[in-house]
């Protein structure tokens, strides 16, 4: 391999990853192992590394993510992403099948069903046969770019086949198969984190993280639906074989309908059988076949007349309420839940359903004894919905609203503007679990090897109470305990150890003040920069925070003036816990031009990513953020600079190209 230059070796790592890429996600035929696509995916890594001028967009190293982003750039959908107008029953389908025959009469009508996906809705550009943009549907007229993140779902093309158009626009679905949302969950769960709620929510979340390396953890996935360009194919679903052929990912659940008839055959043997699936589907959506029938049919509003939703019941099922138990979370927040006799519901058996809060309860006049009807219309818990009160026993028993919290004894209170009860007790033991779990979770200390059950043990055999006690453990103290060994307690005690390096931003998001999440805690920590100093914050200092309004000022407020709370935090600090965030590296001379400017980046850049420019930036002492305000001092527009750029000379912001850039930084 001597004589092949790194071009040509690059080239042959993308053609090659590509085709096995196609073989295992398309073909269903994987010709290598993971390890061996591992070892390639590595070595084209690697080279790109060493070889900037080597990167591009199309490469299958997108794929594995790249560095956090400040924010997404909005783009402005040409064709607008429509919605969909909805049906309910047989008879609304039967509705719009006859205003379709009032308004072309003359007209041959056939149809295509397909299963409506229950994700988030893509529009994905290709140019000279490479995915260049992908947004979010947002508004329909605006959307989020949200590429980077796209680029790493390995079922999408990142390069099309010669044969395909030039300029190439089509819309889909991204989804998060059930599986992936089962793992995850159950992950969350070891970890002590709080459940996500379905699977489109946690696909909606997922699709707009500012890191696509976590996106590509999560393994999401794409059906496309539609073409938005002009294909010169007579029916819809010529247009869908065709972006097949082209290795796109088109659900191969969709089917061509004669007529009305073979429309609600369609409908009633996927009503059935989509739990069989491993993706969520709430419906199926009916398109007119002919594409000379859509302009004819026009549109209204913003949706079409050509197309229509048919909408799935939600599933239900009526069993009997034995009790209800009160739950206790993280913040003290008290939850009914109902406890049922087993019931099938949606493939599963359902024992426990929320109810909810008091508020719910009261309304609907749940009583243990009744006649529930429980339904499950995608989240993970199903939900009692209402209450047979045909059904009700003469000894159907009321349920009284707490006054004390069931785990500690103390009293609840609803504060102001609330529905919830809760306990604020610190030292309520649901609370000190829970607290704990959040505490040592990936985005707060990132202590490794304390699960769930695990927390529970070390709380249960009292070697801690709280959190700022996991700073207290010896190898000693762990060694003896059930499924633990001399190894094992050496590595916790080494993992708690480490934690006290992490930033004040880890901090402030692991301490549970509430409202503060990751990216509120790291603005938090970079404004004050040290825990005193936040601490004796004022209500005006911390709403002059990015991300902070009066409820986030007011709960940290509240969190500094709880006595209990500052004495932890004190205990921390005696313990060694990094209580600052890391100042900015410093410029690289002191005369940088760039140095102590806030820099806006937007549109793409030939000679390195905006990554790169991030980082180059920053290193001569620049703050460089994701959204433009009075406060920035320059815009760098590259090419096919979007909203960014009118903003920018709307409020006179400087501007610059990437001309302009490079000799910022040394190389003009």
């Amino acid at each position: 391999m001597a004589d092949v230059t790194p071009r040509q070796r690059v080239d042959a790592l993308r053609s090659e990853l590509e085709l096995h890429n196609r073989r295992y996600y398309v073909d269903n035929r994987p010709e290598i192992s993971d390890r061996e696509f591992d070892r390639l995916m590595a070595e084209l890594v690697e080279l790109e590394s060493r070889h900037p001028d080597l990167r591009s967009p199309d490469s299958p190293s997108q794929r594995v993510g790249g560095e956090p982003v400040d924010g997404f750039e909005q783009v402005r959908h040409d064709p607008p992403m429509l919605s969909l107008d909805n049906s309910y029953d047989e008879g609304e389908l039967e509705e719009w099948i006859g205003r379709l025959r009032r308004l072309a009469p003359d007209a041959d009508f056939t149809y295509v069903a397909e299963l409506k996906v229950d994700g988030v809705s893509i529009s994905v550009l290709y140019e000279d046969g490479v995915l260049t943009q992908a947004v979010t549907r947002g508004n329909g007229e605006v959307g989020d770019d949200v590429t980077p993140n796209v680029r790493t779902i390995r079922r999408l093309p990142l390069r099309l086949p010669a044969d395909a158009p030039r300029r190439l626009l089509v819309r889909g679905e991204i989804y998060m198969p059930r599986g992936v949302f089962d793992r995850i969950n159950r992950e969350r769960e070891e970890a002590g984190i709080p459940l996500y709620a379905n699977p489109r929510n946690t696909t909606a979340g997922t699709v707009r993280l500012l890191d696509s390396r976590e996106v590509a953890r999560r393994s999401l996935e794409v059906t496309v639906f539609q073409a938005a360009t002009e294909l010169g194919a007579a029916t819809h679903g010529e247009t869908l074989e065709s972006l097949a052929a082209w290795g796109l990912p088109v659900s191969g659940t969709w089917a061509r309908c004669a007529d009305a008839s073979a429309l609600h055959a369609y409908v009633q043997d996927w009503r059935g059988r989509r739990h069989e699936l491993d993706y969520e589907t709430d419906g199926v959506v009916v398109k007119v076949d002919d594409l000379d029938l859509h302009g004819r049919l026009g549109r209204t509003g913003k949706a079409p007349r050509w197309a229509v939703a048919y909408k799935f019941e939600a599933e239900q099922a009526e069993t009997r309420l034995l009790g209800i138990s009160v739950q206790v979370g993280r913040t003290g927040a008290l939850t009914p839940v109902a406890e049922l006799e087993p019931v099938l519901l949606a493939g599963t058996t359902v024992k426990r359903a929320t109810l909810h809060n008091y508020e719910d309860l009261a309304r609907k006049d749940a009583r243990i004894g009744d006649s529930v009807i429980v339904e499950k219309g995608g989240d993970i818990i199903p939900k009692v919905v209402a209450v047979n009160l045909e059904r009700r026993p003469a000894d159907a028993e009321p349920f009284q609203e707490p006054t004390v919290c069931p785990e500690c004894g103390e009293g609840v209170v609803r504060f102001v503007g609330e529905v919830a009860l809760r306990c604020v007790n610190p030292a309520c033991p649901a609370i000190v679990a829970q607290a704990v779990q959040h505490f040592v979770s990936r985005n707060a200390m990132d202590i490794e090897g304390l699960g769930g059950k695990l927390v529970e043990q070390l709380l249960r055999e009292k070697l801690i109470r709280d959190y700022t006690s996991l700073y207290d453990l010896r190898v000693e103290d762990l060694e003896n305990l059930d499924g633990w060994g001399r190894k094992s307690a050496e590595n916790l005690v080494e993992q708690v150890e480490i934690s006290k390096g992490r930033t004040l931003g880890h901090l402030l998001f692991a301490i549970g003040i509430r409202f503060v999440g990751v990216s509120v805690a790291k603005a938090l920590a970079e404004r004050f920069v040290d825990l005193d100093r936040l601490a004796a914050a004022e209500q005006e200092d911390l709403e002059d925070t990015p991300e902070v309004g009066p409820k986030v000022a007011d709960s940290v407020l509240r969190f500094f003036a709880d006595p209990r709370n500052r004495e932890r935090l004190e205990k921390l600090r005696a313990e060694g816990v990094t209580m600052t965030q890391p100042a900015p590296e410093a410029p690289a001379s002191d005369d940088s031009p760039v140095a102590g400017k806030t820099i806006v980046l937007t549109g793409a850049l030939d000679s390195m990513t905006r990554g790169d420019a991030k980082k180059r930036l920053e290193a001569l002492g620049a703050k460089v953020t994701g959204s433009v305000s009075k406060k920035t001092d320059l815009l760098v527009a590259g090419e096919a600079a979007g909203s960014k750029l009118t903003k920018a000379e709307s409020l006179g912001v400087e501007v610059t190209d990437e001309a302009g850039l490079l000799a910022l930084l040394g190389e003009g």
